[in-house]
C-alpha cells in the first residue's frame, strides 16, 4: 500500500519530514500487530506550538488510516508525556528514535539524539503506529557521525561514551543519562535553563541547517 498521498497531505499541513518504517522487530507482543510506524517531524523547537502541530498531524494520519479501514495508535511527542494518561504506559514499547531510523529519516548520534542529515537534531518528533500494510522506506542502519567527536569532547557532564550507533548493535552504551540528569538538576538550583542543549547546538548537522536559513 503506497503512502505517498498520506505523506503529501501531512507535509501540506506542516510536517517537515514524514517517513514509514517497518518496526516489526522492535515491537513487544502487546502491539505486534501495529508493525508500521509513521514518523512525523517538525522543524521547530519542542514547545507548545510544535506539540500542538504534531498532535494535529497525528489526528490527520489517524483519520486517513481509519478512512482506509485500518487501526492506529499515536505515541505523543516527548514533552507531552502526561503520566496520568494511559498512553504514557506505552512509551517504553516503542520510541520515536526507533520509528525514525526504521523510516530512514536519521540515525542515533554520539549525543544519543536522533540526527537527520539535513536538519541535525533540532527536529521535534511524534509517531503513529498502524496495521496498514504501507510500503516502508529504506531504514538507516549505521551512524553517519564518522570521526566527529565535538559533542563528546565538549559535553559539560561527560555523559557521552563516543561509541557509534548501529542497528546491529542497539545495546551499546552511547550516553550515561544519569550524568546528564545530574547536570540538569544542578542547573535548576541556580535557576538556569534545565536543559544544557550544547549537544544539539554543537552538532555540525544542526549548525549546517541553521546556516541554510531553514530553507526547505
Amino acid at each position: 500500500m503506497n503512502a505517498s498521498s498520506l505523506k503529501e497531505q501531512l507535509k501540506r499541513e506542516g510536517a517537515t519530514l514524514v517517513g514509514v518504517g517497518d518496526i516489526s522487530e522492535a515491537l513487544s507482543r502487546e502491539i505486534a500487530h501495529l508493525n508500521r510506524g509513521i514518523a512525523l517531524a517538525v522543524n521547530k523547537g519542542l514547545n507548545r506550538d510544535s506539540v500542538a502541530l504534531l498532535k494535529r498531524l497525528q489526528r490527520l494520519a489517524e483519520a486517513w488510516l481509519k478512512g482506509h479501514g485500518f487501526r492506529s495508535l499515536s505515541i505523543p511527542p516527548d514533552s507531552d508525556r502526561i503520566h496520568d494518561k494511559y498512553i504514557a504506559k506505552l512509551y517504553h514499547l516503542v520510541s520515536h528514535k526507533t520509528t525514525a531510523t526504521c523510516a530512514g529519516l536519521g540515525w542515533i548520534g554520539k549525543n544519543g539524539l536522533l540526527i537527520n542529515k539535513r536538519y541535525g537534531s533540532k527536529l521535534s518528533w511524534a509517531t503513529v503506529l498502524t496495521n496498514a500494510p504501507l510500503v516502508p522506506d529504506a531504514p538507516v542502519s549505521e551512524s553517519q557521525c564518522g570521526e566527529c567527536n565535538l559533542c563528546v569532547k565538549h559535553c559539560p557532564s561527560g555523559a557521552f561514551t563516543g561509541k557509534q550507533w548501529s542497528r546491529g548493535a542497539p545495546l551499546k552504551k552511547i550516553v550515561h543519562y544519569e550524568k546528564c540528569r545530574t547536570l540538569k538538576k544542578e542547573r535548576r538550583l541556580f535557576e538556569e535553563k534545565p536543559n544544557c542543549g550544547l549537544c544539539v547546538t554543537i552538532c555540525p548537522f544542526s549548525r549546517n541547517e541553521r546556516m541554510r536559513g531553514n530553507v526547505k
